[in-house]
């Protein structure tokens, strides 16, 4: 009975940061396909092809000012209420742009306000999921994504869909909302007490996040290269071989939980590799393959640095800085290939470029231990405790574990767990402060918590 409640608490857990994830990323959609639209009719179109990338930049600005603000507040409900009006301000802007004409400065104006509060929102999503963090992390994001990319996929974000789009759109901010509202930062002192030496990983994780990323967007440049060549003229950027990112987030949240992800940077590496090898490849047929596993790279990338840093970042001094920089991370690889002009470069230099990112990738990789597939214990850094770790991570007493198994396996009142336990209440409240003093924490939904996310 204990163990099918904790079975539920997990899956209720699961269930409801797929759910806000999902939310996030199709706002993310929304508002960034809108924004690209950004000044159409209005800017001459040599910089109408720059405002895509000069948007990231506010995205970027939004990220960071939830980092400072986070770092700045003390008060949970502030912090909560403040993260939900921004949301809410994106949600107007979003309106705004789903009705306005695109074609005035106002729109612009509308455009940067809107993406700049979705980085703040991006910010602080990613820091929650990061603080409920559970061993079905790769699971909720890759579900949540391919939801989110399905919605996007049947609407094609056309004008016919107007009252649609803006229910799904308000759907998706309450649900942002709610869930942002209910921030529970209790066992902060516990995270700060805990803090591991990660300069290292961290550093890794962001240089070879760069190279994925800039490699996915050079490679997809090559592939456009190849399509001239083979003569094919024909390109829609929502076309069905979109929807093989649906079952690649699927696939590789099931390997990023597979083992506390340890073969995730090696799956995404190789599918990186097959695909530019296959680019070799010309021809409307090897055409489409080629965009197929552009796809399938893309969605290993978003996995890897999605789970990479939402899993580090707990442990961290500035999580709220760490658990959103993979999807920042993207926004700079945008920002790099505008400001590099990408699109004039030549079929040969796209190649070396790809080419450069794979080699500092494999280094690095090499370097930081990924080639190795020895999942014991003491090298799996993603594995979450078992009951026993903890006891012995907090020296806890017999007495003391007993009632620990109790507050976070089962949702008895202390006089129910005293009789079981055959002990006083008083005698249980006694151990249950002792513990919260051990642990750090001052709730049991705290406690709860460092049983399902803390190492």
């Amino acid at each position: 009975m204990k163990n099918v409640k904790a079975i539920n608490s997990i899956n209720k857990n699961a269930a409801k940061l797929t759910a806000l994830f999902a939310s996030f990323v199709f706002l993310q959609f929304v508002v960034l396909r809108f924004g690209n639209q950004a000044g159409r009719g209005y800017l001459a179109e040599s910089r109408q092809e720059t405002v895509y990338g000069f948007l990231q930049v506010f995205v970027i600005i939004g990220f960071f000012v939830h980092a400072f603000f986070k770092a700045k507040t003390k008060s949970v409900k502030t912090y909560g209420a403040t993260a939900s009006a921004v949301t809410g301000l994106c949600l107007i802007c979003a309106m705004i742009m789903t009705f306005l004409n695109p074609a005035s400065v106002f729109y612009l104006a509308v455009t940067a306000v809107g993406v700049f509060a979705l980085g703040y929102t991006g910010g602080a999503v990613y820091l929650y999921i990061s603080s409920q963090i559970t061993e079905r992390l790769g699971l909720c994001i890759g579900c949540g994504y391919s939801i989110a990319l399905l919605m996007q996929y049947l609407l094609q974000l056309r004008w016919t869909v107007k009252p649609l789009l803006c229910a799904l759109i308000i759907l998706s901010v309450a649900l942002i909302i709610i869930i942002l509202m209910n921030y529970d930062n209790k066992n902060e002192n516990e995270v700060a007490s805990s803090v591991k030496p990660y300069g290292k990983k961290l550093l890794f994780g962001v240089i070879i996040t760069l190279a994925l990323l800039l490699f996915i967007t050079y490679y997809n440049s090559y592939i456009h290269h190849l399509q001239i060549a083979s003569g094919y003229t024909e390109y829609n950027v929502y076309s069905w071989p979109r929807l093989v990112m649906i079952p690649g987030m699927l696939i590789f949240g099931f390997i990023g939980d597979y083992r506390g992800g340890k073969c995730l940077p090696l799956s995404a590496l190789c599918v990186a590799v097959i695909a530019f090898l296959n680019a070799a490849l010309i021809g409307k047929e090897t055409y489409f393959i080629n965009m197929c596993l552009f796809y399938l790279a893309l969605t290993a990338v978003i996995t890897f640095y999605h789970l990479t840093f939402l899993r580090l970042a707990p442990d961290t001094k500035r999580p709220e800085i760490w658990a959103g920089l993979g999807r920042m991370l993207d926004s700079v690889a945008v920002i790099i290939s505008f400001v590099f002009g990408f699109a004039g470069f030549s079929q040969l230099a796209v190649f070396i470029i790809d080419l450069s990112a794979l080699i500092i990738i494999v280094i690095l990789m090499a370097i930081g231990g990924d080639f190795s597939l020895n999942l014991s214990r003491e090298e799996n850094t993603y594995e979450k405790p078992s009951l026993e770790a903890l006891k012995e991570k907090y020296n806890l007493t017999p007495s003391e574990f007993r009632v620990f198994k109790e507050l976070v396996l089962t949702d008895d009142k202390q006089e129910v767990i005293a009789s079981r336990l055959n002990i006083s209440v008083s005698t249980l409240r006694h151990h249950i402060t002792s513990i919260y003093k051990k642990t750090g924490t001052q709730t049991r939904s705290a406690l709860c918590k460092l049983n399902a996310s803390k190492q």
